[in-house]
């Protein structure tokens, strides 16, 4: 064999950039359509290109980007969207056919009428094939349409979840969160939650190293529960939200040692209780809960990134034992540090 055909063969193995699709339906959300294509789209940046080199996830692409993304529309031609602006969308339904993901921005006609058969078909054939679902905001009420949906849990945005619960009884509305991610269907709450709901998809296609990558990029936070409040009435002044940001950026600073409520609420300079109180009000989280969930995200970026061993990954983020690593890390990613070293581990020289 020669030289120039081992190298066609080997670019032919390459695997596929991941194909997002992001469906446009009118009076869509500049911010939800916008969103999905600045997440999943390398833009200009050299440093995501070259992270997604050094990748060895599921579908990355060497010497590429893993993402491909993609806009449709109904009716192809100019769609109006929401806020006076409109968008001129070459792709019609048929792109759903060549879907990996396919995300439902947020929309008018979302609330207000009902899909077309054509719209919820494509739908339901791109899950049947294995595609991934991703409503954004009310875009919830779609993917509702489909069935999927029924039995499961879903959130939308805050001021429609209860609109939504009515029409759709079977499913089970959660407002209080940011997203919620049931298998290969997933739905988000407003807007910005779009982020960390991409962000999500990210660290599941390719790690912790690649979404923290996009994080920077969009001087985002890097990492919001799906369990996070999505809308919590403040009953404190926000210089408080002040001082306990500092508390948490201490915690993160300490993670490695024993860390008690105690600690954190003498860090912050108030009472256990109206620490505990006020921590929960602010990120949908007891102050320990939090504190683990970073003990187990920090463990993820070290079995990457590092060859270290699960006792010494227990030791340095403060779980102790590879035993606690482990069971803290099936309960909370349905998975073990070894499962998870193996599939999203970066390769390294």
């Amino acid at each position: 064999m020669s030289m120039d055909t081992r190298t066609g063969a080997r670019e032919r193995a390459k695997p596929m950039p991941h194909r997002i699709v992001v469906l446009a339906l009118a009076g869509v959300s500049a911010m939800d359509l916008g969103t999905p294509a600045q997440i999943f789209g390398p833009g200009t940046s050299p440093t995501l290109v070259a992270s997604a080199e050094m990748t060895d996830g599921r579908g990355v692409v060497p010497g590429g980007w893993p993402y491909d993304v993609e806009v449709c529309t109904p009716s192809p031609g100019v769609v109006a969207g929401a806020d006076g602006l409109d968008y001129s969308i070459g792709s019609g339904l048929d792109a759903l056919d060549r879907a990996d993901t396919i995300l439902i921005p947020g929309a008018a006609s979302a609330v207000e009428s009902e899909p077309s058969g054509a719209v919820i078909g494509g739908l339901l054939s791109a899950f049947e094939r294995g595609a991934r679902l991703v409503a954004i905001s009310t875009g919830a009420f779609v993917l509702a349409r489909t069935g999927l949906l029924d039995g499961s849990r879903a959130t939308t945005h805050w001021s429609y979840a209860k609109e939504l619960s009515q029409r759709y009884p079977a499913i089970r509305v959660d407002e209080n969160v940011l997203f919620v991610a049931e298998g290969r269907v997933l739905t988000s709450a407003g807007a910005a939650s779009t982020i960390d709901l991409c962000l999500h998809l990210i660290r599941q296609d390719h790690g912790v190293g690649l979404s923290n990558q996009v994080a920077r990029r969009l001087v985002a936070a890097a990492y919001r529960s799906a369990g996070q409040a999505q809308y919590v009435p403040r009953s404190v002044p926000e210089p408080l939200g002040e001082v306990f940001a500092d508390t948490r950026q201490w915690a993160l600073e300490h993670i490695g040692e024993e860390l008690t409520l105690k600690d954190l609420a003498a860090n912050a300079g108030v009472s256990v209780r109206t620490f505990s109180r006020r921590f929960v009000e602010d990120t949908g989280y007891t102050p320990m809960q939090w504190v683990l969930r970073a003990r187990v995200d920090l463990a993820r970026e070290l079995l990457e990134n590092t060859d270290l061993g699960i006792e010494q990954i227990a030791d340095q983020v403060g779980l102790g034992t590879g035993a606690n690593l482990r069971m803290h890390f099936q309960r909370i990613l349905s998975t073990t540090p070894n499962e998870y070293r193996h599939i999203f581990s970066a390769a390294r020289a």
